[in-house]
């Protein structure tokens, strides 16, 4: 008989097939685990336990109505149990219920005060959602109830480094990789870190783990991009840049691009925008600042400088621009470049006013906020024509410098035009044409920041930035890296830090980058606003 609780009073034979069922849902196989489940429902259908497995099997197969319904049921019939309304709030928020998936995690922390899990998945959730302070006190109390708990202390350093608490960070993720040295979200995170240098040792163990037999795709790439900047911070970049390579090439295979369908996209775009549009009143929008660029180009660094103004809250990459264009494709059945020179100013003036509903949150301690979301190039005379009192900075770097850069990030989730450099040179240039498009399209409303320029004047740069976003001038923007706010990005330690003029890292690698210069050649260079 087993020794679960869970499973007390069944019979062997209802306990066997629920822990075969159990057994495949571990291993992720919901087809075997709903064979077994299939078999215990003619013993056990209404018991807790079955709903329960159920859910996670239905959860697995993405139907994610019947694994909430089957979640509800198990709570309703066994309301002790904080493991089922953790695994409720999975699916809540997976089914982009995010408000009800994080009360249910209180819920299950009310509950159970010493559950550990149901602490660690707040953390988690509260974290996707911006609330890095909360989370990090969520992560906290998951570590008082169980200090091995491994993800949570993971979850905890990477809340640390958002919090601009480096030195915490990268001592609890080299806690985490001393007890457990396989935890790859732990060596992604450290890894992420930009200002902390990965040792000779370091280096050495993930070179012999990268090549290893046995390891999922998914880790293999997590450890690549772990080792590649462990062996930038040896100096071996001829050696960094072949696992850059070996790690893209791995990621490029789950993240097919189709380079010439996206330019086709572009044309659409700057067709469907060619022509006046009847736009929203001339005043909506004023309260935003659009920082807008690539990745890895400097808008964090942006959005830094102008949240250390009093005026302006820094808002990150906010997806609510994104979800309001969405919505209106979605209703319209067209896409944005079919449906665009149609609409009217009373629809522009509607969409509008639904993103700053969506977005009053971060207007509510200071007047102006800034949305950094990294689609805003694309969506730029959408967003003007919605918002036209909007203010847009358009943030740029050495576009080798970029395009080197997002090479070397491994990105949460998207971004597939990044993980081979021809892609990514074809992305660049598609986004350069349709932001010089943008330029001549809105003047008044785009300002070209120049991360070069910025680091050769700063204070002169901050000037002319402040002055076009219609904000006095604050000292405290030259002094951003003192100005304590939670950042999410990779770029949260960097920031924290002054100006630095030795980030460049293309030189560095030398004649690898000759195919990346050549397809970038000819454009001729960004220059800062003036």
């Amino acid at each position: 008989m087993s020794s679960d609780p869970r499973l007390h009073g069944l019979s062997a034979q209802a306990q066997h097939w629920l822990g075969l069922a159990s057994e495949a849902i571990e291993r992720r196989d919901p087809g075997a685990a709903d064979a077994a489940l299939t078999q215990a429902r003619l013993l056990v259908a209404t018991h807790p336990e079955y709903l329960r497995l159920l859910g996670l099997v239905r959860y697995l197969q993405r139907r994610h109505d019947e694994a909430l319904a089957a979640f509800r049921l198990a709570f309703a019939s066994r309301p002790t149990d904080p493991s089922i309304l953790v695994n409720l709030a999975t699916v809540l928020r997976d089914a982009g219920q995010v408000d009800d998936a994080v009360a249910t995690l209180h819920q299950a922390c009310t509950l159970a005060p010493g559950f550990a899990p149901a602490w660690n998945n707040l953390g988690l959730l509260l974290s996707g959602q911006g609330a890095v302070g909360e989370a990090n006190a969520a992560y906290a109390r998951a570590l008082a109830c169980e200090p091995g708990h491994i993800r949570a202390r993971t979850g905890y350093a990477e809340t640390l480094n958002n919090l601009g608490r480096t030195e915490e960070a990268v001592r609890e993720l080299r806690q985490v990789l001393r007890a457990q040295p396989m935890t790859v979200q732990a060596w992604t995170v450290l890894s992420n870190i930009k200002t902390a240098q990965l040792t000779a040792e370091e280096a050495a163990w993930l070179e012999r783990v990268f090549v290893a037999p046995g390891i999922g795709e998914d880790d293999r790439v997590r450890l690549g991009f772990a080792l590649a900047k462990a062996l930038e911070d040896q100096d071996r970049y001829d050696a960094a840049f072949d696992t850059y390579r070996a790690a893209n090439a791995i990621k490029r295979r789950t993240l097919p691009w189709n380079a010439q369908a996206f330019s086709r996209h572009v044309d659409a775009l700057i067709a469907a925008f060619s022509t006046p549009l009847h736009a929203a009143p001339p005043t909506l929008g004023s309260e935003v600042i659009f920082v807008v660029s690539l990745p890895r180009a400097g808008s964090t660094l942006t959005e830094q400088i102008l949240a250390s103004h009093p005026d302006v809250e820094g808002a990150e990459e906010l997806p609510d621009l994104q979800r309001v264009l969405d919505a209106e494709s979605q209703r319209l059945g067209a896409e944005l470049a079919q449906w665009a020179p149609r609409a009217g100013g009373a629809d522009w003036q509607r969409l509008g006013q639904e993103y700053l509903q969506r977005t009053a949150h971060w207007r509510q301690s200071r007047p102006h906020f800034s949305d950094k979301s990294l689609d805003t190039w694309r969506h730029l005379g959408a967003a003007a024509a919605m918002l036209p009192g909007a203010r847009f900075v358009h943030v740029f770097r050495d576009p080798v410098e970029t395009c080197l850069s997002c090479f070397r990030q491994l990105f949460d989730q998207g971004h597939a035009y990044s993980y081979d450099l021809a892609d990514m040179a074809a992305y660049w240039r598609d986004y350069d044409r349709l932001m010089r498009f943008w330029r001549e399209r809105h003047p008044q409303q785009l300002h070209d920041f120049g991360y070069e320029a910025l680091l050769a004047n700063p204070e002169q740069e901050i000037r002319r930035l402040l002055a076009f976003c219609g904000l006095p001038f604050d000292a405290g923007c030259l002094g951003f890296h003192k100005t304590r706010r939670s950042v999410r990005t990779v770029s949260a330690a960097q920031v924290r830090e002054p100006l630095r003029g030795d980030t460049a890292r293309a030189e560095r690698y030398g004649a690898r980058l000759a195919s990346l210069r050549q397809a970038l050649a000819g454009a001729p260079p960004l220059q800062p606003s003036r």
